[in-house]
């Protein structure tokens, strides 16, 4: 059946994974206050591509030497957490991850994962790379890229209600493309900014890396990612970084491997258990 849009759209459930949580209005649900713990950042996010961007970044910065303890904290988007009055004052767009940092008295809020990976970054001077130019277009080429493969592949691939055929091909095409970009990049080049390993290689392989690896939407043979050799190599070589196996449990509560969640996060000690 073909769909007529309606002179003026009006509000209708769609359906689907997370349909519950979407609606057309911005602001809180529900009064809920954010915990807060001792360190002084705190972070309220969930394990997905965008909050594993930055518990990788803190990992790698604590692996690097630099005193950056933090308090990580669950933010259930199945639940609605990100529509908590708390969770609004820190992110008025109520995605995750957001951030709170009160190094030197400040209570600065810095949200949009690329924004608190630059924040923190450009705090400690570190994994900024020597080409900065290079660096921040890939950054932002993935910030641009990612709700191409996310919001439109991901979705109708793997959580709307029906499957159907025109936006499947349509963002397929576009994340395969996407793919071929990253990999002819990195086939000249060790890391995407050149030859230092930056935030630009965490932010792109938090959704790329992962999903050449098989972990995003059970999509790797439908893309055939292994046709995509330097990216996967790229990713395979990051994926074994102590740092990235630690980001990547921080917030994590689905999955099979128990011993890949840690669902909360407040000293280093806490991956030992």
């Amino acid at each position: 059946m073909t769909y007529e849009p309606p002179r003026v759209w009006q509000n209708t459930s769609s359906g689907g994974k997370f349909a519950s949580t979407n609606r057309p209005v911005a602001g809180p649900t529900h009064d809920k206050d954010l915990p807060v713990g001792k360190h002084p950042y705190q972070l309220y996010s969930l394990a997905t591509p965008n909050g594993v961007k930055v518990t990788v970044l803190f990992e790698e910065l604590i692996e690097a030497g630099f005193d950056v303890e933090y308090d990580a904290w669950l933010i259930d988007i199945g639940e609605g957490d990100q529509f908590s009055s708390g969770f609004v004052d820190v992110n008025p767009n109520s995605k995750i991850p957001a951030l709170f940092d009160r190094t030197n008295g400040a209570n600065a809020r810095v949200f949009e994962s690329a924004a608190i990976m630059l924040h923190l970054a450009e705090r400690y001077q570190a994994f900024l790379g020597h080409d900065r130019p290079e660096m921040l277009s890939w950054l932002f080429w993935q910030m641009g890229s990612a709700p191409f493969l996310g919001g439109g592949f991901g979705h109708f691939y793997a959580y709307a209600p029906e499957k159907f055929e025109y936006p499947i091909n349509r963002y397929a095409m576009e994340s395969k493309r996407q793919l071929d970009v990253l990999n002819q990049r990195l086939e000249d080049v060790d890391w995407v900014a050149g030859d230092d390993y930056t935030i630009a290689d965490m932010a792109i392989w938090s959704w790329y890396g992962q999903l050449v690896l098989g972990r995003l939407y059970g999509a790797a043979e439908f893309l055939d990612v292994d046709s995509y050799e330097h990216v996967v190599a790229w990713a395979k070589k990051i994926d074994a970084r102590p740092a990235v196996r630690r980001g990547r449990m921080v917030n994590r509560t689905f999955g099979d491997d128990e011993s890949l969640k840690l669902p909360e996060r407040h000293s280093r000690a806490d991956f030992d258990r």
